[in-house]
């Protein structure tokens, strides 16, 4: 692939010299005929935003011509001119030549950056604040500019598109590794003349589409609408077509074309001195699956679909048809047909059809020879695909759509076929996989049984079916069939924990909550664990224990709490956590002594761990999980007072598209409730996000909500809300914090929590927006305009 502006010249000794008067720059943004940069030196926009010059990246001993932001530490760069025609020698210059043009001389070896040739007379190269690096003629105006010519990234105000009238291609292209940047493996460009959509382009094979425009987003990207910062425009004309792209901040944002692939849009924090990933894309690792091949979301792992096969060509990884299409050929054994896949997440097509049915769909397909796939939706959009088929991934049931993918007849099987293989298939492969089931459940057991105390059984939950198997059917093998869903948990005996806990004695007691009391425990290999015991007078029971073991046994963050086992023994519901020296965040926070524990940044990163966590949760998780009982107390602190979301009795799953549900028992915390559920036993992740808001503010001002504030307000929500109407945002300051707060990150996290405790559950952020917010103190945030609850 050409490097966009790069032409190497060749002058031997004896060539043409380029006469220049030798005048180094000094505190300058521009470059004029007669002067140069030597490796020392360099150009500096007028605003001090970028800087031009020669580095080395990471450890290679080449020099490059790059630009690159000027007060961020460890040197980011944008752009870099010799990409492929790396400097060895010590002594570069860059200089304008006789002739206008920009020029790198390394001894005798000159390359040449610009391919404009004019008068040199009054032409000049400047170093803008947008990043872009222009060369001008007094006369002729605008001879080049490094906007044409991306590097790995895409700054505001740049484009990347196509020119209709000269052919002209404006892409982002990946480093080949950190301390190389020629050219790599990625592209992300937009194909001329076809949809307005980007490709990532790995080795010339397409691993991931943008989607199309849809006027606002690229269709594929939903990150796109958390545009509180960015302003995203697509041009369209019979010369050109681009996308660009602003910011309505005054901050640092740049979208980069990592060397792994990944298409990423950053924002520099300056309180942290770091870059924030905004998003992501792709989200999943299905970039590496080649054509004719459906990646498993779950795993990662690629296979070719059904009468494909990786072809000789190993360096391509391409899956080829076993068998050609017999396009145009309508006898009944011969004639094309179409194999139906479930729950798969369709990629970008080639061709949309308003159709009244499934069958026109299907005709217009099996008519097209050009068409590998089609689907059909209950809107009588008709899609299809043509060529090779790009970016198909395996979702998890009962999610995506199905696609028809063309076969060869031979392919699939005839309707009422092989009876020999029908009866292997019913009565042969059931008995051959319960048999191998059984014998790898019993090694399974036997492994555990030799690495853990003899006191100990084993629990399987199944997350799906809610059912529970009892350590009875564990060991005489009468348990259900075992699915990937399954949360496989230690049983321990009553006797065993309550050795552990020296007979539950009141030394070892950590304290109580709704479901019972929790002991500190140490188990015999000598492993500190917490012991929480279901109260007798508990109105909470065997179901909300079931709850919380099957929903936190397969939940894997580091800012949730982890389940270590379960006793059921002699009628006892016991559960048995990871222990965590330094108990619940209330102990903490509303102590007057312990208080002074908590400051300025250790409560950041405890506010900014539950909302990671949280968002897990709510979008990461296999299952959308709703808290429902999120507080102070149930916020456990690690060694390093790192968070811990506990207590999953009250957590509710949601599957599939469901958004919210509806219950007649209402449990939970009042002071946390939202105001839908608390009225109307309506909940969703935004009830999560209302009792995350009171926390945050309870953290801010180390004060409960339930109580009495001297603006006359019932709780802190009020308190809080009046001190904001009044411009006192600071008022709400735990007092101790005084002398080392942010206070403009506490105004922000004051209002994060302001809309987070929004009346109305629509008009509140998700928990991807909340960590967004409070980590991304660029972010324009909208600002409370109306009445909060006063519940």
């Amino acid at each position: 692939m050409a490097s966009f502006s790069i032409c190497l010249l060749i002058i031997s000794a004896f060539s043409m010299q380029f006469s220049l008067v030798v005048d180094a720059v000094s505190d300058t943004d521009s470059l004029s005929v007669g002067q140069v940069i030597t490796r020392s030196e360099t150009l500096v926009s007028s605003g001090k935003f970028f800087e031009l010059g020669f580095f080395r990246p990471g450890q290679s001993r080449n020099y490059y011509v790059g630009i690159w932001y000027k007060n961020i530490p460890e040197r980011t760069v944008v752009w870099v001119a010799n990409r492929d025609q790396p400097l060895t020698s010590s002594s570069p210059v860059l200089t304008i030549s006789s002739e206008g043009n920009l020029v790198i001389e390394d001894g005798r070896i000159t390359y040449r950056v610009s391919e404009n040739v004019s008068s040199s007379q009054n032409t000049t190269a400047t170093l803008l604040d947008s990043g872009n690096f222009v060369l001008r003629n007094e006369k002729l105006g605008l001879l080049w500019q490094s906007f044409d010519y991306p590097s790995h990234t895409f700054l505001p105000g740049m484009k990347l598109g196509y020119s209709r009238k000269t052919g002209k291609v404006w892409s982002l292209t990946s480093w080949k590794s950190r301390d190389d940047p020629s050219v790599g493996d990625a592209e992300l460009k937009m194909e001329p003349g076809k949809s307005n959509a980007f490709s990532l382009m790995k080795r010339s094979q397409i691993v991931w589409t943008s989607g199309v425009w849809d006027g606002y987003i690229f269709s594929l990207v939903p990150e796109m609408t958390l545009n509180y910062i960015f302003n995203y425009s697509l041009y369209t004309d019979e010369n050109e077509t681009y996308f660009i792209y602003s910011i309505k901040d005054s901050i640092i944002s740049r979208c980069i074309l990592d060397v792994s692939g990944q298409v990423e849009q950053m924002s520099w924090l300056g309180a942290r001195q770091a870059w924030f990933i905004f998003w992501s894309q792709p989200r999943t690792s299905c970039v590496a699956c080649g054509p004719f091949s459906i990646c498993n979301t779950a795993t990662g792992s690629c296979q070719c679909l059904q009468g494909f096969f990786i072809g000789s060509d190993k360096n391509l990884s391409e899956c080829v048809r076993r068998t050609a299409l017999q396009c145009g050929d309508n006898s009944a054994d011969r004639e094309d047909r179409f194999l139906r896949m479930h729950n798969v997440k369709l990629p970008s097509p080639d061709k949309v059809l308003k159709l009244p049915g499934i069958e026109e769909c299907k005709s217009a397909c099996l008519n097209n020879c050009a068409c590998t796939a089609y689907a059909y939706n209950s809107s009588g959009v008709c899609s299809s695909w043509d060529g090779k088929l790009y970016d198909l991934e395996q979702l998890s049931k009962n999610e995506g759509e199905n696609i028809f993918i063309k076969l060869a007849a031979s392919e699939l099987p005839k309707p009422g076929g092989n009876k020999e293989l029908l009866w292997i298939t019913v009565i042969v492969v059931p008995l051959l996989l319960t048999a191998s089931y059984i014998f790898l459940r019993w090694r399974r057991k036997l492994k555990y049984r030799e690495e853990r105390e003899p006191s100990q059984d084993m629990l399987l939950f199944d997350i799906n079916s809610s059912t529970e198997t009892s350590k009875n059917e564990l060991s005489d093998g009468r348990a259900g069939k075992s699915k990937s869903t399954d949360a496989w948990l230690p049983l321990f005996s009553f006797a065993s924990v309550s050795a552990s806990t020296n007979n539950f004695s009141a030394e070892n007691k950590l304290g109580e909550g709704g479901f019972g009391p929790v002991y500190k425990g140490e188990l015999l290999n000598g492993q500190e664990v917490a012991v929480k015991r279901l109260s007798k007078k508990s109105g909470q029971g065997l179901e909300e224990l079931k709850n919380e073991t099957m929903l936190i046994a397969k939940l894997q963050h580091r800012n949730l709490v982890r389940l270590l086992g379960c006793c059921l023994d002699q009628d006892e519901k016991i559960l048995i956590y990871e222990y965590l020296p330094n108990k619940s965040l209330d102990s903490f926070l509303f102590d007057r002594a312990k208080k002074r524990l908590l400051y300025w940044e250790t409560r950041v990163k405890i506010i900014e761990g539950i909302a990671q966590g949280l968002l897990y949760l709510h979008q990461y998780s296999r299952l959308r999980i709703i808290h429902r009982d999120l507080k102070a107390s149930n916020i456990l602190l690690d060694t390093d007072m790192k968070p811990k979301i506990s207590d999953f009795g009250m957590a509710r799953m949601f599957g599939g598209d469901e958004l919210q549900a509806n219950t007649n028992r209402i449990v939970g915390t009042y002071g946390y409730m939202s105001p839908e559920y608390a009225l109307e036993g309506l909940f969703s992740i935004k009830s999560d996000v209302f009792s995350f808001g009171v926390l945050l503010l309870e953290i801010l001002s180390g004060k409960k909500n339930t109580g009495f504030y001297h603006t006359g307000s019932l709780n802190l929500l009020g308190h809080a809300w009046d001190l904001w109407k009044d411009n006192r945002a600071l008022d709400l300051m735990d007092p101790i914090l005084e002398n080392e707060a942010s206070y403009p990150m506490l105004a922000r996290y004051v209002n994060v929590a302001l809309l987070c405790v929004h009346e109305n559950a629509t008009d509140r952020p998700t928990m991807s927006e909340v960590v967004s917010m409070l980590t991304n103190e660029h972010l324009v945030l909208p600002r409370r305009n109306n009445q909060l609850s006063r519940m």
